[in-house]
């Protein structure tokens, strides 16, 4: 069987985010790179909707680790995008092309997403869709 965090990202990949939620327990505890804490797999699926308007997104060369006793994962990948819609403060969106480095950090119960930490570096990114 296929590990939990690998189908995450195959999921993502395939544009299936109803896959990515059948993954995530009912209160998944999303904490993203910049902006509040979200509490549950509605506010998740209404994060996933608005990335998917703004952002072609694919994540390459992920590298997974799990603790001992597999209740965390951390995961590391290169994350290709563009920007397709202009996000509220953020610059104009005119198709630009990213690539940016991202580290994930996930709690696991119960065969179950229970947190999703993302981070990166959103002055790279800014550089990036600014050039």
């Amino acid at each position: 069987m296929q590990d939990i965090i690998s189908q995450y990202y195959g999921c993502f990949n395939a544009g299936d985010y109803a896959g990515m939620l059948d993954l995530l327990h009912e209160d998944v505890l999303h904490e993203p790179s910049q902006g509040a804490p979200r509490q549950g797999k509605e506010k998740f699926r209404e994060f996933l909707a608005h990335m998917e308007a703004c952002y072609r997104e694919r994540v390459e060369e992920p590298v997974i680790h799990y603790s001992g006793d597999g209740k965390h994962a951390a995961a590391e990948f290169m994350l290709s995008g563009s920007y397709l819609r202009t996000d509220d403060g953020l610059p104009e969106a005119r198709g630009q092309t990213y690539r940016l480095r991202v580290g994930a950090f996930f709690d696991i119960a119960g065969g179950r997403i229970t947190r999703v930490s993302n981070h990166y570096n959103l002055q790279h990114w800014l550089q990036q869709v600014n050039a």
